[in-house]
């Protein structure tokens, strides 16, 4: 039962596939020039550290926009202040972690 299974879904794939490859492979379309690269610097993330007496605080920037920053008080566990939407609101997240974990079941083992 299986082989023919097999047998016939091979039979309804080979047409559909033989149908989709190129007439004609000459006539393809030119893609043009690729596109300019610049060497653009304010795309690259931007990283400023103040030091206080009492913490630490490292702002990120891109383009200039401030996206997060970092707080570690001294002596402390430091905290994230993270723009979520775009629009400067910063709202505090204890760490960077999503909280998201997948399942890890062990299904074999020998």
């Amino acid at each position: 039962m299986g082989k023919f299974l097999c047998i016939l879904l091979f039979s309804v794939a080979l047409p559909t596939w033989a149908d989709n490859t190129p007439k004609n492979p000459q006539q393809a379309p030119d893609p043009g020039p690729p596109p300019e690269i610049s060497d653009d610097q304010s795309l690259e993330q931007q990283v400023t550290i103040v030091k206080h007496d009492t913490n630490t605080v490292e702002e990120y920037r891109v383009n200039g926009r401030l996206y997060m920053m970092k707080v570690t008080p001294k002596g402390g566990v430091p905290y994230y202040l993270i723009d979520e939407t775009g629009d400067g609101t910063l709202i505090q997240h204890d760490s960077l972690d999503t909280g998201i974990r997948p399942p890890m079941w062990v299904v074999f083992s020998w």
